[in-house]
């Protein structure tokens, strides 16, 4: 019932995933990122603390896959997860219980790694991870929506998709991006796509106002000057 990318950009150093799913609320519970450390995406019956812990493991020092096998030998219920992960190398991993949902696969690509569960056909990661590939000019973040749409059109899910999240790390202990489609019934890609063609533009003011208030550009509302 999901399908996603987590991916790095050797050219910034920024990591990202990009998700959509059948069920509401995606973004709160399945990407993860951290500045300087790493990306992952926990899916299919999913546990939200397993994201965290895998970037505290690979903050430790640990590459992707040492990250992923410290972290889930110590698990139980992993038959259930999908997880996704890549480092501040470019380096992947990933892990897929046997109790996945319906028709799963997995694709690696260059310093990505996409992944799903239910889906229309076991083609849908390829699209993704050849979809990031060619991209490599183009900010992160369009780089993974750019993928989250080449899987859709590759077949996407068995059903549809009703949330949607597209998350980014730079350099801040806070999020570049992050924005979401909590639950639409319809379109919800394009939903997703609309909202970062109306944040890209506003994207590095937002930065500006956290880290150097002074310089930040006024903000447009009633009453500002």
């Amino acid at each position: 019932m999901t399908f996603s990318i987590v991916g790095h950009c050797q050219r910034t150093g920024m990591f990202g995933v990009a998700i959509t799913t059948s069920s509401i609320c995606v973004g709160a519970r399945c990407p993860h990122v951290r500045a300087g450390v790493g990306a992952v995406a926990t899916q299919n019956i999913t546990d939200p603390s397993l994201g965290p812990a895998l970037l505290d493991a690979m903050e430790s020092g640990l590459d992707a896959a040492s990250a992923l096998k410290t972290v889930t030998d110590s698990r139980s219920f992993l038959d259930y997860r999908q997880l996704t992960l890549v480092d501040n190398k470019g380096s992947t991993a990933s892990f897929t219980g046997g109790n996945i949902l319906g028709t799963n696969a997995v694709s690696e690509g260059i310093g990505c790694f996409a992944a799903g569960n239910l889906l229309s056909t076991t083609q849908v990661p390829v699209a993704m991870t050849a979809s990031f590939d060619q991209n490599q000019d183009q900010h992160i973040a369009e780089r993974l929506l750019r993928a989250l749409e080449a899987g859709i059109k590759a077949g996407g899910e068995e059903g549809d998709v009703h949330s949607a999240a597209l998350l980014v790390a730079d350099t801040q202990p806070f999020p570049l991006v992050d924005l979401r489609v909590d639950w639409a019934e319809t379109d919800t890609e394009r939903r997703l796509r609309e909202l970062w063609q109306d944040y890209e533009p506003q994207m590095l003011d937002y930065l500006t106002r956290a880290i150097d208030p002074a310089a930040a550009p006024s903000y447009g509302v009633p009453g500002d000057e």
